[in-house]
């Protein structure tokens, strides 16, 4: 049998929940999310890690799922768009997302918010350009970035007075 079709178990803790489960050595984060796990908010673009669709958080940093085996990230804590909201309530991005309008076909959104997210994790107040460096690599053919700029703007903003 091909190295590429044997499986292996790996362990992956996704938005909070802990799993086992059995890849091929050539299946991708992003399948497994999507596939085995029904977590279908995280996109699938365009398999060559330029859109930023599919951009969740492992370990904290985001990464395009569509790059990264399964079996590479194994032991990995994964964070999808699936796992902003808690108990019902929106994450300060959603909610900023919505207000500013930075939602239009929704197709992007997920890997942005991810990418955002990211960056707030670890930069409570970021400059605009801090931002659009963050987001770079995700790609929106509908809102233009303005209005969401001012939506992860908003977002710093809601989360430091929260504190």
């Amino acid at each position: 049998m091909s190295a590429r079709f044997r499986k292996k178990e790996i362990g992956l803790k996704v938005n909070d929940v802990q799993h086992v489960l059995e890849v091929k050595a050539n299946q991708t984060l992003l399948e497994v999310l999507r596939d085995q796990l029904g977590l279908t908010g995280t996109k699938a673009g365009c398999w060559t890690g330029d859109c930023g669709a599919c951009t969740v958080l492992l370990d904290g940093k985001p990464v395009n799922s569509c790059f990264v085996l399964a079996v590479d990230a194994d032991g990995g804590e994964v964070t999808t768009v699936e796992g902003l909201e808690r108990e019902w309530k929106q994450h300060p991005l959603q909610t900023a997302f919505v207000e500013e309008g930075a939602v239009q076909c929704g197709f992007c959104t997920p890997g942005v918010l991810m990418a955002a997210k990211g960056l707030l994790d670890e930069n409570a107040n970021p400059t605009e350009g801090e931002i659009r460096r963050w987001i770079a690599g995700n790609l929106c053919r509908c809102t233009g970035y303005v209005r969401i700029i001012r939506a992860i703007q908003k977002a710093a903003v809601t989360k430091a007075e929260a504190r």
